[in-house]
């Protein structure tokens, strides 16, 4: 097989982390980063070549999108002409108004990096639930709990949020309405939201950047058995009652799912599909679904609006 080229638009924080698994999954990477410093770096680490916006990448097979969130959208309309896969780091957009428009532009050919879906803990807990080994699910309940937002742009409720929506998708399948969400003041640093359908699953989030201690969990009940995943570097998961049949005792209480790490999994399927195979989780639609009832429950909070 020939060797993937991908461009990558962004070379921050995560930016860097994104760049080590592309390089490491066997592609050629091409950086755009407005700082000179930063190309700097990248050619430093590999990169095959640096630019300083989105438009000035060369072809490639793909892009991933991960600069600034407000610069998401940017960066998407730059590459939109090239034709090509995009894999843009949630959220779509801080702001559903350019959310659609992407996705009317080029849904399609746009998929979004919500990594919490390849969490091998997580895929396990989502087919349980779809397989129906917990019986009707009851609830979904998540934390994510932790000190400080490291990100400049917007607030820690649009950057921690998204996983936990993403998370009810991938379990459920889709989203259930917006039906309460409270946050402790305006500063966006936390957020209580509740989800749920008419008859469907309670799903209860809780996203904080002023918490004292790192918390990642998730736990789904259904009418029979129940499951956890009770920290995000958990290689196993937890269960309760009766699960496909089967009372849960004492020695299968634990069960394991893997270590593999979820920006590799999912950074491996974009590759996969630039190459022919099926197309990553998490598509444009699902993704403007999570902005959409973020801006909503963002409302209900009384929250400060949509980002541009």
């Amino acid at each position: 097989m020939s060797t993937p080229t991908v461009g990558l638009v962004g070379f921050g924080r995560w930016g860097r982390l994104i760049f080590r698994d592309l390089r490491a999954l066997g592609a050629e990477v091409h950086v755009a980063v407005p700082s000179e410093s930063s190309r700097a770096a990248a050619l430093d680490a590999g990169a095959a070549s640096v630019a300083a916006t989105a438009a000035d990448l060369p072809d490639a097979d793909g892009y991933v999108i991960a600069p600034l969130t407000v610069r998401h959208a940017e960066a998407v309309r730059a590459l939109l002409p090239r034709g090509r896969p995009m894999f843009v780091e949630k959220p779509l957009t801080a702001d559903p108004a350019s959310a659609a428009e992407l996705v009317d532009a080029a849904g399609e050919r746009i998929f979004v990096m919500d990594k919490w879906r390849y969490h091998p803990g997580v895929v396990e807990l989502a087919r349980l639930a779809r397989s129906g080994a917990f019986g009707p699910i009851r609830s979904i309940t998540s934390h994510r709990l932790g000190w400080g937002n490291p990100h400049r742009d917007v607030d820690a409720v649009w950057i921690l949020l998204p996983h936990d929506l993403s998370i009810a998708i991938e379990i459920l399948g889709s989203l259930p309405q917006p039906r309460f969400a409270a946050a402790p003041d305006t500063s966006g640093s936390g957020l209580v939201a509740v989800l749920r359908d008419d008859d469907g699953p309670l799903v209860t989030c809780e996203v904080s950047a002023d918490h004292p201690v790192n918390c990642r969990t998730v736990v789904v009940v259904g009418e029979h058995g129940s499951g956890q995943l009770a920290d995000s570097w958990d290689d196993r998961i937890l269960l309760a009652g009766t699960v496909d049949g089967v009372g849960i005792t004492p020695e299968s209480r634990e069960r394991a799912v893997g270590a593999e790490l979820p920006l590799e999994a999912e950074l491996r399927a974009f590759l996969e599909h630039l190459a022919g195979g099926p197309a990553p989780r998490s598509s444009a639609i699902e993704a403007l679904s999570v902005v959409r009832a973020i801006a909503t429950l963002r409302t209900m909070a009384g929250l400060p609006g949509a980002t541009a």
